[in-house]
């Protein structure tokens, strides 16, 4: 199954701590299902000296979600919805909004 949501995308958090959160997708791995997004799921990370950070210690980051935990963002009517697909006069496949019929995919 391919993944719905692409990097850019804004999504908001259904489940787990950042539950009602909102952000924007940094990367996405798609053979895991797993998205990583901007300022949820944060944890703190050692990092050991190197020359860029030469005292080291504790970084917040990201850490992956997975993509059935998210949902996208409809950017027209800026609501959380579900994605469906449609075929333009062209024969481009696009997402399309559940809620309001908008295409998501910029044109």
């Amino acid at each position: 199954m391919s993944m719905r949501i692409k990097t850019g995308d804004r999504v908001y958090v259904l489940s787990g701590k950042d539950r009602g959160k909102e952000g924007k997708v940094l990367r996405r791995n798609v053979g895991k299902d797993l998205i990583v997004v901007e300022n949820v799921n944060m944890v703190t990370k050692s990092v050991k000296p190197t020359q860029k950070n030469p005292k080291g210690g504790l970084v917040k980051q990201e850490a992956a979600l997975h993509a059935c935990k998210v949902m996208l963002v409809c950017p027209s009517c800026g609501k959380p919805t579900r994605i469906g697909r449609a075929f333009l006069d062209n024969g481009r496949k696009v997402r399309v909004c559940k809620k309001c019929g908008e295409v998501v995919d910029k044109v």
